[in-house]
């Protein structure tokens, strides 16, 4: 039960991976698509001999095919150097009306720590609530939105949750007060898992991360709409039209774009077959661990996030003695904290119950019987832990 071209590709004495949302292998077909450029083709994109022209060309194919996943128009691709640059570009950038920004109280650190550096320069900064199932209220948030803002950013799939937001519903109502407002959502969790169109969105600016959809680390994209003005972080030799420059990661470029064709290909098919599996996993938690609940369960979710609470054990303390299974308490990005996720805070759930979370993430990789033996791994291990 495999997704499609991924063979079996570990022991089964290696602990099951469950943490598909902090990043995922390399698919073959990616790998395949990048070795020549690691190898017998190695120009420069700006060269104007035959080598720069073919990587030029090895670029422009890319580009197309991370835009075709997005509804967008390749011209309107900027590749960077992850999610975390694109995001900051996409905050630090655009040239906006005023000085407001609006985020909601889920944000990835990618998004929380600009819009805060924003607030000590001078701006004002709102935070949108969310409610007890980790999404934003938009009752409270249309409140909030009366006030015009500059720049709207909210991220679409929240990384902790899986919890998928009102993005294109809190565009129209932030531009109902001001029409002119900069709409941006960190999509690094939804591309390749969920159908993501920046035209039904309504957004200007989005962002794309190759390492979550099974391309190489080191490489995002920032979907820029037509027209919008855009200030590079960087200065340098002009590069990706002047707005990120720096010599072209060919390389990683060519893993992306073939990482989304990949998607763009089996996305339908991959989405049943990980909800299918994650419903095969939570029954087998629900039926063997008492009084645990599923997070954000009644919304729309990604289909392959199963973040959980254990009621009365620590969620690293679970994982700890469950060596059989690869995965986290949260995001990747917090892995070093010891208070609970602001995630789970900013859903008003309780100290203890938010330090019993685990989140449980699948992939093209996962298989049924992988699904059975992480299940009776932390099944014992709760039983373990709650019988000492």
């Amino acid at each position: 039960m495999s997704g499609p071209g991924y063979p079996r590709a570990v022991t089964a004495e290696a602990p099951v991976y469950l943490d598909y949302n902090a990043t995922t292998p390399v698919h073959p077909d990616v790998r395949e698509a990048m070795l020549p450029w690691l190898g017998d083709k190695w120009g420069n994109p700006s060269s104007g001999h035959h080598h720069g022209r073919e990587a030029a060309e090895a670029v422009a194919r890319a580009r197309a095919q991370v835009a075709t996943l997005i509804g967008a128009e390749p011209h309107q691709l900027i590749f960077t150097g992850g999610g975390t640059e694109a995001d900051n570009l996409a905050l630090r950038g655009p040239t906006v009306a005023r000085r407001h920004i609006v985020v909601s109280a889920v944000e990835h650190p990618a998004i929380e720590l600009p819009a805060r550096a924003l607030e000590a320069d001078g701006w004002t900064r709102t935070e949108l609530a969310v409610d007890g199932r980790g999404r934003v209220d938009m009752e409270a948030a249309a409140s909030k939105l009366e006030q015009p803002a500059g720049l709207l950013s909210v991220i679409l799939a929240q990384n902790e949750t899986g919890v998928i937001q009102p993005v294109a519903a809190l565009a129209q109502a932030a531009r109902a007060t001001a029409a002119d407002v900069v709409v941006h959502t960190d999509a690094a969790q939804a591309v390749g898992k969920i159908p993501v169109d920046v035209r039904a969105l309504g957004v200007d600016l989005l962002t794309i991360v190759s390492h979550k959809l099974y391309g190489p680390n080191g490489i995002g994209a920032l979907f820029v709409r037509d027209g919008l003005a855009l200030q590079p972080l960087t200065l340098g030799g002009g590069q990706e039209g002047g707005r990120r420059p720096g010599t072209e990661p060919v390389v990683l470029i060519v893993g992306m774009g073939a990482a989304c064709a990949l998607a763009q290909r089996t996305l339908d098919e991959e989405m049943r077959r990980q909800r299918g599996l994650r419903s095969r996993l939570w029954a087998q938690l629900r039926d063997g661990i008492r009084g645990i609940q599923w997070t954000g369960e009644g919304t729309e979710l990604l289909p392959n996030t199963l973040h959980v609470r254990v009621p009365g054990c620590e969620g690293a303390a679970i994982l700890a003695a469950a060596p059989e299974v690869a995965a986290s308490t949260g995001s990747a990005c917090h892995t070093d904290a010891t208070t609970p996720s602001g995630v789970l805070g900013a859903m008003g759930l309780s100290l203890a119950d938010a330090r019993g979370a685990l989140r449980l993430t699948l992939g093209r990789r996962t298989q049924l019987d992988d699904v059975e033996r992480a299940s009776r791994a932390l099944v014992d291990a709760v039983t373990e832990l709650s019988d000492s």
